[in-house]
């Protein structure tokens, strides 16, 4: 029980972190830590961390909303964009083998941490609000394709693939990349999360509470933080924290 409890807590620190800096999923960090320390089978081991990811994504999005940094109207668009085209991409998953698929989550992290590190994301929300309202939920809806695509073929990396997708593509300042980011995933975990309980067995009891709760507090500690930053502070934070995760990812996956 101990040895669980400090591996769901480790695992929490990282999914936390990495949720309320950079709205990246759990999944990503919990998963392969429960599957090679813990011998968590890999399907229950995505439904504990996607259960995780459900409160600790709704915390962090309901902050950066208190805080006047998440565009629901336009998060709500790509949400089920996502949501649909993620199916039409779960199609095309099985063209390519298991292992392309976590290593793609791994690789997106780190390249993005250190594009946040070298190339920090510094537009205004001034900048970002002039952009016309029916320009933004085109560009919302075509994104929202490309992630789902993406998330359904590969398995992962939704949480990453927004975030680039909002800095990048969208024009989106830092901080409401990340809100909108965390306020999408909060459901398509959620969706996630039922699903793998509904199909499959409901996971080990105590795993999953020492995970939510150790994801959450993290997740919440790290949202505050990132809300009261200067932009070039929080990119560097962001960049830190997702360089380490994609590191010590990869270093899992060597491990196991």
């Amino acid at each position: 029980m101990l040895i669980e409890f400090i591996i769901c807590f480790i695992a929490g620190i990282g999914a936390g972190l990495g949720t309320g800096f950079a709205g990246m999923s759990a999944a990503a960090v919990i998963s392969p830590m429960l599957i090679a320390f813990l011998d968590v089978p890999a399907y229950e081991a995505v439904g504990i961390a996607l259960a995780s990811d459900v409160l600790a994504s709704g915390v962090s999005a309901y902050t950066y909303h208190k805080n006047k940094n998440l565009d629901i109207k336009n998060g709500l668009v790509m949400m089920f964009t996502v949501l649909m085209f993620t199916f039409a991409g779960s199609i095309l998953a099985s063209l390519i083998p298991a292992k392309a698929m976590g290593s793609f989550s791994m690789a997106m992290t780190l390249l993005l941490g250190i594009k946040f590190i070298v190339k920090p994301v510094m537009t205004t929300k001034e900048k970002m609000m002039g952009v016309s309202a029916k320009k933004r939920i085109i560009q919302s809806v075509v994104c929202g394709i490309v992630i789902g695509l993406i998330c359904g073929f590969v398995g992962a990396g939704g949480g990453m693939m927004m975030l680039l997708i909002l800095t990048t593509v969208l024009g989106y300042e830092l901080k409401t990349a990340v809100g909108t980011s965390v306020f999408i995933m909060t459901f398509t975990a959620l969706t996630g999360a039922v699903s793998h309980f509904v199909i499959g067995d409901f996971p080990d009891v105590p795993i999953l509470i020492f995970c939510i709760l150790s994801t959450l507090l993290w997740a919440r500690i790290a949202a505050k933080f990132a809300n009261k930053a200067e932009p070039k502070t929080l990119n560097r934070a962001v960049g830190a924290v997702l360089v380490v995760l994609g590191a010590a990812m990869i270093i899992v996956k060597l491990v196991k």
